[in-house]
């Protein structure tokens, strides 16, 4: 297939393209490579796909209307997968306009060029941050996503309207995928345990935030590209028991989805940070502190629908997927253990 990956210098992005490229599609990658964290380690990620012959890239913002058009027009795409996105809930209080450049408008620049193009199968990123002030656990895409607690969880949010509006009134499949706290391998500094470990290594205070108290769905990368390559393979459709007299929020009588990818296996804060330590070799020093805004206190995702349509459930123990993590860390930044 011809494939466009957006934010394909990014994390989770880089993954996908090179399991795409492992299986013989042809991808496109775009990415602004901007400087929400370091420039130079989004280089590196695509310095491990970019010399593939199937693999061409394009430094383009989403917002860049006339540029994602162009790219559109350029190729024809059977597939698209959106993993362009400014991420971080407590950076959205800082700088919200980022989030709406971005998640909104170029978000709305990716349904266009599908619409215009003919796209199979739209694929985006959402997150497990839709569900905010929901308190019922596990989060299942049944439930009800109307209380953010974040301009980031707003804009994924809606994201899956504007999806689903476009499903309707244009019948392109659209498949929205909720992640929920993604770590691995070549992950964003932004994320606790890049933060973590390099605060160990360097003798420096971690900040606990809800005293520890956190519980979090936390979910090797492996696990979610997988998931996001067996959605992509399972191309929106109807929910044909779907009824707008008691209308399901998970599915639609158009061809629009939503998915939980998540582990379905919460763990304490306090013990993801031992699993560190044992990893590393090596204790924490910890300065606890209260629930930030914008946090939510636990998630634990109902993976039932995605079990159901795809036979997939992410199964990697925390204990595996941080020690994968570390061997990649210490190596990258030339620690000594």
């Amino acid at each position: 297939m011809n494939v466009l990956v957006t934010g394909a210098a990014g994390f989770i992005g880089m993954h996908v393209a090179q399991r795409l490229l492992e299986r013989g599609d042809n991808v496109v990658g775009i990415d602004n490579i901007n400087d929400y964290y370091d420039p130079k380690l989004k280089h590196d990620r695509l310095s491990l796909i970019q010399n593939h012959p199937h693999f061409e890239f394009h430094k383009v913002d989403l917002a860049d209307t006339s540029a994602i058009s162009d790219i559109f027009s350029a190729h024809k795409f059977n597939l698209v997968i959106n993993l362009a996105a400014q991420a971080g809930v407590r950076y959205s209080m800082e700088n919200p306009r980022a989030y709406i450049d971005s998640n909104i408008v170029g978000f709305l620049n990716i349904l266009e060029g599908c619409r215009n193009t003919g796209v199979e199968h739209l694929v985006y990123a959402s997150s497990s941050s839709v569900y905010g002030a929901n308190e019922t656990l596990p989060f299942s895409v049944s439930d009800s996503v109307d209380h953010p607690l974040s301009m980031y969880a707003a804009t994924k949010k809606s994201n899956e309207l504007m999806a689903h509006t476009y499903s309707a009134l244009y019948g392109i499949p659209t498949t929205g995928l909720r992640f929920f706290t993604v770590y691995g391998p070549w992950g964003r500094p932004d994320m606790a345990l890049f933060k973590f470990a390099k605060a160990i290594l360097n003798d420096e205070e971690i900040e606990v935030f809800n005293y520890g108290n956190h519980r979090r769905d936390f979910t090797y990368i492996d696990d979610i590209c997988e998931g996001i390559i067996r959605v992509s393979d399972n191309i929106a459709a109807p929910d044909p028991e779907w009824s707008g007299a008691n209308p399901d929020p998970g599915s639609s009588k158009f061809p629009w989805r939503v998915y939980n990818i998540g582990n379905s296996s919460p763990v304490m804060l306090m013990d993801y940070i031992k699993a560190i330590e044992k990893a590393l070799g090596k204790s924490a020093s910890m300065k606890m502190l209260p629930l930030q805004p914008g946090d939510v206190p636990d998630t634990h995702a109902d993976v039932g629908a995605l079990i159901k349509q795809t036979g997939f459930k992410p199964e990697t123990t925390v204990e595996t997927g941080i020690a994968k993590f570390i061997d990649w860390f210490v190596d990258y930044y030339n620690y000594k253990l």
